[in-house]
């Protein structure tokens, strides 16, 4: 069998070998005709790279790891979308891994994204540690935070305020007239977490109510099923709030489910919040109020700021993007 060299592709496509390899590498530095052309005689002719061989002359492959929490949230597999469009349309692969909120698991990830050479990655990490991402950087791996602030300036990160965002949700809790409220939460160790009920005790304070007052229950996983063992919690211990604010739509959806199981009416005698608005939100048996985050954009513009780190470290300006949620009020809240 004739193995198709790049030579061979730059023959039939009429342009140089250094043009078909600016395809495989760096195809927006080619004109789209030109571009075009190339990669339809790749496939006609059946061209394949020779992976290990650029990944011996560059040091790295034409790959980005992507370390997210949780991937069964849809939060996570929408701004993968994100990831995985920018990173194909610059000629990358993605490799994903899911830490599960585990530093261990994590850590795992991080050494097989180390190994494979990747040119850079996207991380949501698990806890504040820098120590690992340091270790990247010492290889010469290039790391952008997604959906967690920097704590410093040397660092590129896209996030979202998720103290506004807390914020949001309680005041419009207390505006529906709430009494008593709650905070159903996952692990505390989460940036995430925190931030919502940093929020959410500062709307509580700007309504001159006392922060204490907000009833947190944290749960192991911030899962659907760990948010209707939330409701059955409150619900057997006679501790059920007139209102409920959930770091997660997932959380929120679990919680709708036990309240409803259990007789409890929404929003009638509990109103109901959850964040991210994915997509089974507005689908529910009772549709969800929710805190809106840009998740797809968030991936998008992660990658790209990956991409022109790696590609242009002479005239990169990291930065620290923060967007901004909004609230969408559907039936489960007052």
């Amino acid at each position: 069998m004739t193995t198709v060299s790049i030579k061979d592709v730059a023959a039939r496509a009429g342009v140089s070998p250094g043009t078909v390899s600016n395809v495989l590498n760096r195809p927006e530095k080619v004109a789209d005709s030109t571009r075009i052309r190339v990669e339809s005689t790749i496939r006609e002719l059946g061209f394949v790279r020779h992976g290990s061989a650029s990944t011996l002359r560059a040091g790295h492959s034409r790959t980005v790891g992507l370390s997210v929490i949780d991937i069964g949230n849809p939060f996570f597999t929408d701004v993968a979308a994100g990831v995985e469009d920018v990173a194909s349309e610059r000629g990358y692969a993605v490799i994903l891994g899911n830490s599960s909120g585990s530093r261990m698991k994590e850590e795992r990830n991080l050494l097989v994204f180390a190994e494979q050479r990747v040119r850079g990655v996207l991380i949501t990490p698990s806890d504040e540690d820098p120590g690992r991402l340091d270790q990247l950087r010492g290889r010469g791996i290039c790391v952008v935070l997604v959906d967690h602030p920097a704590e410093r300036s040397d660092q590129c990160a896209v996030a979202v305020n998720d103290v506004t965002g807390g914020s949001m949700a309680v005041a419009h809790l207390l505006e529906g007239g709430a009494g008593s409220l709650g905070y159903v939460t996952g692990p505390p160790v989460i940036r995430q977490c925190q931030d919502r009920k940093r929020g959410a005790e500062q709307a509580m304070a700007a309504a001159g109510r006392e922060p204490r007052e907000l009833l947190e229950v944290a749960m192991p996983a911030m899962t659907a099923k760990a948010g209707q063992q939330a409701a059955e919690m409150l619900i057997a211990e006679g501790t059920l709030p007139d209102a409920l604010f959930c770091a997660n739509d997932l959380l929120a959806l679990g919680m709708l489910r036990g309240l409803l199981q259990a007789g409890v009416r929404v929003p009638q005698d509990v109103s109901l919040i959850g964040y991210d608005d994915i997509d089974f939100a507005s689908a529910s048996t009772v549709s969800l109020t929710s805190v809106r985050q840009p998740t797809y954009q968030l991936g998008r513009v992660a990658t790209e700021l990956l991409l022109d780190e790696c590609d242009n470290p002479g005239t990169h300006a990291h930065q620290q993007i923060m967007f901004q949620p909004d609230l969408v009020v559907r039936e489960s809240t007052r």
